[in-house]
């Protein structure tokens, strides 16, 4: 990626960026800001995301990934990162972070960032407990439709997935959130 492609408060004061967004000349990708000209790839998202983590062993996860992948229109905040079991980060108050298994074939390299596939991403929105007592989250929500909305993946390979969980928490819960969110 070609490093001009995104301007962060690195390269100019957050008010002048700010400013420039007023005055139609940027918009924001994330805590970044680009061109209004420039595509909305996940490309330069995930440049964007990258930017935010900072620290390679981080994985963009759940609803960064799923805003990475172009189903949802803003970036989450915090930014949503996990790692591997036994690896230890230190992350401001901008980026939360799980630990968690991950396979590598779960995980894709784009400009930069580590991002679980939408796949994954799909899997571990269904299954995350939330914000809210005994419900499923609507940011959560969203995100799995707008993954399914967009063909990065299927409901067929959702519930491929989830069926293989067994008794893992929060398997049986997820299949019921996928039949709530699939288009019908």
């Amino acid at each position: 990626m070609s490093r001009t492609r995104l301007l962060t408060s690195d390269d100019w004061p957050e008010a002048e960026l700010r400013a420039a967004v007023l005055a139609g000349e940027l918009v924001p990708v994330g805590a970044c800001w680009a061109s209004p000209a420039e595509p909305q790839t996940p490309s330069l998202r995930a440049a964007a995301a990258a930017w935010a983590l900072r620290d390679a062993r981080l994985i963009a996860c759940t609803r960064t990934a799923a805003w990475v992948w172009g189903a949802v229109s803003r970036a989450p905040e915090p930014v949503d990162a996990c790692v591997p079991l036994g690896v230890r980060v230190h992350a401001d108050g901008a980026v939360r972070v799980r630990e968690l298994v991950i396979a590598d074939e779960d995980v894709v390299a784009l400009e930069g960032l580590r991002v679980t596939t939408p796949l994954r991403t799909a899997v571990d929105l269904l299954r995350s407990p939330g914000d809210r007592p005994g419900g499923f989250d609507p940011l959560d929500a969203a995100a799995v439709a707008g993954l399914l909305a967009i063909e990065a993946t299927s409901v067929n390979e959702v519930a491929g997935w989830l069926a293989t969980l067994g008794t893992i928490p929060m398997a049986r819960q997820a299949e019921r959130r996928l039949r709530a969110v699939s288009p019908r």
